[in-house]
C-alpha cells in the first residue's frame, strides 16, 4: 500500500484550515500510515457469521419486567406539602425571577 505523504497531509491540513509545521506534517503523514495499516489488518479478518455486538463481552442486564403499580394521585402527593398553588408545590423565588 503506499505511503501517506507530506502533500496529502499538507492538503488535508489546508482544507481543514490548519496550520502545521513540517515537522507536524512528517509526524501526521507517519500516524496516518500506521493507521491505514492497521485498518486494512483489521478489514482481513473474516468476520462472517459473527454477530455484531457493542461490547467485547456478553453482558446479561438486570432488568426488571415492566408492572402497572398503583401510584399517587396528585391530591395525595400534595397533601404535605407546606405550599401549594394551582396543584403544584409552591416553592420560594430564586436568582431574582420575576413572577
Amino acid at each position: 500500500m503506499p505511503e501517506f505523504s507530506r502533500d496529502q497531509v499538507s492538503h488535508l491540513a489546508k482544507l481543514s484550515r490548519l496550520a502545521l509545521s513540517e515537522d507536524e506534517l512528517k509526524h501526521f503523514a507517519s500516524q496516518i500510515d500506521d493507521i491505514i495499516d492497521t485498518v486494512s489488518t483489521v478489514r482481513k479478518v473474516d468476520a462472517d457469521g459473527v454477530e455484531p455486538m457493542s461490547h467485547p463481552h456478553s453482558i446479561m442486564t438486570a432488568m426488571r419486567e415492566d408492572k402497572v403499580v398503583k401510584t399517587l394521585t396528585a391530591e395525595q402527593a400534595l397533601d404535605q406539602a407546606p405550599s401549594v398553588e394551582e396543584q403544584r408545590f409552591a416553592v420560594p423565588q430564586i436568582l431574582g425571577e420575576q413572577d
